[in-house]
């Protein structure tokens, strides 16, 4: 019972044992309320220095005449909008082609005496190509003339016999028997007569066929044959080829929709303009005019065939090749115009950016006209002067702060840049 005894007593002064005032519960609570209150107030002071440094900071810059925006601000290509013509074209793929080509082959068949052209060289209608050996037509002339003259000496011969049995008949010293047998031999006569002289003009235009001369006037082709080669009426390649390339046509097609356009144009006076490109569309080939359409458009393709005309006396227009026409047909006068790359698209429509005077850009909705190279005119929604962004508009929101090429900052005075430098770091708020 002591132990126990002793023991109660133990937990008595131990229970009975008193905390430091420092430790009491109160004590703690009040200390936490008071270290919210320090942070509290510590973030407010913090607040308010960030305040005062930027609205220091904003001061500085107005007062040195620097705008953050415009220190931020991307730089852009811009562009006036202007007044021009606008030409109204339409365009398509065509294939040169030119108005005759002849493959010339000889009238008569003989051995090649002379060839008396170059591959490649201009020549002209009537001009001599090749010379066939003469000498068996000339002999066939020489036999024909001979036949001719024998023939024709009869008939003379039998025309006086006639005339002598005509008047014997007046003296009935002959029968008419023999008078008619003799009219019958002169009429025979005659039409041998009749025959040695074609034979006659025949050989003469043998003759002249051995010399061949060119049909047209055009470019002649590569050389088929050589000389010493026998040639005949029948050989498919020839002795040369002509093509004529000055005037030449450029055949294309164009949409069936064109045909009321064109039709509409050709009824106005003069005649549609063409010019005709090469394929890469940067060197002009030649300058002509629209010719013709086809008679039907083709229903498989929704297309129509056309023609256009051209001079060619330098030749750059090759038979079969590929060119880009485009044809004429109105121009818009005075349009607006921009170049093609400040137009944009979104949901809207078509929209550009225009820079206002503060260098802000704004997006300004318009209305698209026809469209000429590089250029597109504006139907509504610009007007001359307005200028346009047409590099960096992709960066760029509505409002944006705008730098033009080569434009520096705001220039600043000497004697405040060592307060510039102290607001934007040079010391004070901006750092060391």
């Amino acid at each position: 019972m002591n132990d126990i005894a002793r023991t109660g007593e133990v937990e008595i002064a131990v229970g009975a044992r008193r905390e430091p005032w420092w430790r009491s519960p109160g004590r703690l609570l009040r200390r936490s309320r008071l270290a919210s209150v320090i942070v509290v107030l510590a973030c407010l002071i913090l607040l308010a220095g960030i305040g005062w440094y930027l609205a220091h900071r904003n001061a500085a810059n107005q007062q040195f005449g620097f705008n953050a925006r415009f220190r931020n601000a991307s730089t852009v290509g811009v562009a006036d909008a202007a007044r021009a013509d606008v030409p109204l074209y339409l365009e398509a793929l065509g294939t040169v082609t030119p108005l005759a080509t002849a493959v010339v082959r000889p009238q008569v068949s003989g051995q090649l005496a002379q060839i008396l052209y170059h591959e490649g060289q201009m020549v002209k209608a009537g001009q001599p190509l090749a010379q066939i050996d003469p000498k068996p037509f000339e002999l066939a002339l020489n036999q024909a003339e001979g036949n001719l003259a024998r023939d024709e000496a009869n008939l003379v011969n039998a025309r006086q016999l006639l005339e002598r049995d005509r008047l014997l008949l007046k003296q009935d010293s002959i029968a008419q028997q023999d008078v008619d047998t003799q009219e019958s031999t002169v009429k025979q006569l005659d039409g041998v007569v009749l025959a040695d002289r074609a034979a006659l003009n025949t050989a003469h235009l043998n003759v002249t066929w051995a010399r061949v001369t060119a049909p047209i006037s055009g470019r002649v082709g590569l050389r088929p044959v050589d000389v010493g080669n026998y040639v005949s009426t029948g050989d498919a390649t020839g002795i040369a080829s002509i093509t004529q390339i000055d005037p030449i046509d450029v055949v294309f097609t164009l949409p069936a929709d064109a045909v009321t356009k064109i039709q509409a144009r050709l009824k106005k006076p003069g005649p549609m303009p063409a010019t005709v490109l090469d394929r890469t569309r940067t060197i002009t080939l030649g300058q002509g005019a629209f010719a013709t359409l086809d008679n039907q458009i083709d229903d498989q393709t929704g297309t129509v065939k056309a023609k256009a005309r051209f001079a060619n006396p330098d030749g750059q227009l090759f038979p079969q090749q590929f060119v880009n026409i485009r044809l004429l047909l109105d121009t818009v006068k005075d349009a607006v115009v921009v170049p093609s790359a400040a137009v944009r698209h979104g949901p809207q429509g078509d929209y550009v950016y225009v820079v206002a005077a503060d260098r802000t850009a704004h997006i300004t909705q318009i209305t698209v006209g026809p469209a000429v190279d590089d250029k597109v005119s504006i139907a509504s929604g610009l007007t001359v002067g307005q200028r346009v962004i047409t590099e960096g508009g992709d960066r760029l929101v509505d409002g944006a702060t705008v730098r033009l090429p080569g434009q520096p900052p705001p220039a600043f005075q000497k004697g405040n840049n060592k307060k510039f430098r102290r607001f934007q770091g040079g010391g004070g708020f901006g750092g060391g």
